[in-house]
């Protein structure tokens, strides 16, 4: 019994081992992108993926050519959302007539996103002249409103279920936040 010859699995090692190799070489030789100020930026930060998202949901976002420029853009997407969440509570106030102690804390957590945002305003105006200390300040302010709403659900006679899409609203104020922190932090 005569055994088959080792030339064709040679051959065919070889080649595995050549292409393999080839394969190596491509990928380690290919150029990284380097990461982009957004991303950069982001990584200081304490929620790097929901930053990220933030800053790519915003067209402004390419024009902004420093850190000081994305502070001011994630100062401005927190008021964004605390106008937009000062509008819905409003309105759920309004759709809920016939429970007169939902309308009233609605009402008031309308009036919290409202402040909310005046705060931030005042921190943006601060951005713009370079004291970040106060625009630091005003960030955790109004970091700080949207807890008075949740608690003001908590404070009812009747413990009122706190909506779900205001806690949404809620965390996502407090993340902007967050991240305006973290962001205007690394300016001084």
């Amino acid at each position: 019994m005569a055994l088959a010859s080792p030339q064709p699995f040679v051959f065919l090692l070889s080649l595995l081992l050549f292409f393999s190799s080839l394969s190596m070489i491509c990928t380690t030789s290919t150029p990284t992108t380097p990461p982009t100020l957004v991303q950069k930026t982001c990584n200081a930060t304490s929620y790097y993926d929901f930053c990220v998202s933030s800053f790519q949901s915003q067209p402004d976002s390419p024009k902004a050519v420093d850190v000081k420029g994305l502070s001011s853009l994630a100062v401005t997407i927190a008021i964004s959302n605390a106008t937009n969440t000062s509008t819905f509570a409003a309105s759920l106030a309004d759709a809920t007539s016939t429970k007169p102690p939902l309308r009233s804390v609605l009402r008031s957590c309308a009036t919290k996103y409202r402040d909310a945002r005046q705060a931030l305003q005042w921190s943006l105006d601060a951005l713009a002249a370079d004291s970040y200390d106060y625009a630091f300040v005003h960030v955790s302010a109004a970091a700080e409103y949207p807890n008075v709403c949740r608690v003001l659900f908590r404070q009812t006679p009747t413990r009122l279920a706190y909506p779900p899409e205001m806690a949404r609203r809620e965390q996502d104020l407090e993340h902007l936040c967050t991240i305006a922190l973290e962001i205007i932090s690394l300016l001084g």
